[in-house]
């Protein structure tokens, strides 16, 4: 991570970037699967929280939500096991990179 400070855009049209590497490296297909699991789960776990905190304490919230993230990120994690398990040895290694692109407008 870059050691600039951040500074808020002076106009609107100014963009301040940054980033974050998340994950890179290689791993066992033991230690992906854990890695994997654990990052969408605090992302679907975002995602209920987010829509908790819009309906708490209104009783008079029907209770319909849009889960289609959350599904979303239920099947992609379920891709990602299945291909992981579906491979034949537990010995080889699998790289993972990920980065969050962060912009201010």
């Amino acid at each position: 991570m870059n050691n600039e400070t951040l500074q808020a855009p002076e106009t609107k049209s100014e963009k301040v970037n940054q980033q974050l590497k998340l994950i890179e490296g290689k791993f066992t297909k033991r230690e992906a699967l854990s890695i994997i699991n654990n990052v969408v789960d605090v992302k679907i776990n975002f995602h209920k929280l987010q829509r908790l905190s819009k309906t708490e304490g209104n009783i008079n919230d029907a209770c319909k939500y849009d889960n289609s993230r959350i599904t979303e990120l239920i099947d992609d994690k379920a891709d990602i096991k299945a291909f992981l398990m579906a491979l034949q040895t537990n010995e080889c290694n699998i790289k993972i990179s990920s980065t969050i692109n962060i912009t201010v407008e």
